[in-house]
C-alpha cells in the first residue's frame, strides 16, 4: 500500500486517490472538425513513460485535482502539486 500526498489534505492511503489523466494532453479542437478516429486516440491512447512522468490525480477524500510528479518505475512519488502551482 502506497501513501500519496493530498496537497489540500496531507498524507493519505492510495485507496483514496483516482489517477484522472496524463498531464500536458491536449484536447483536439475545434470539436466540430475532430474526426472519430482522432477522438478515440485522444481517448483510449496513453504515453506511459519508462520513468519520470506528470499526472493528474483526484483526492475522493476533498474531491480535488493535484498534479502528481511520480516515478513510473519505482512508484516513488516525487512531488504533488495543486493545480494553482503550489508545489509540496
Amino acid at each position: 500500500m502506497q501513501i500519496f500526498d493530498c496537497p489540500f489534505c496531507g498524507e493519505r492511503n492510495e485507496t483514496e486517490f483516482h489517477f484522472v489523466a496524463e498531464a500536458g494532453k491536449v484536447r483536439p479542437e475545434p470539436a466540430r472538425e475532430v474526426t472519430p478516429e482522432l477522438w478515440a486516440s485522444y481517448l483510449h491512447t496513453k504515453n506511459n513513460p519508462r520513468g519520470t512522468s506528470r499526472e493528474i490525480w483526484r483526492h475522493l477524500g476533498c474531491g480535488e485535482l493535484f498534479a502528481m510528479r511520480r516515478d513510473t518505475v519505482s512508484m516513488a512519488v516525487i512531488a504533488v502539486e495543486s493545480l494553482g502551482g503550489n508545489e509540496r
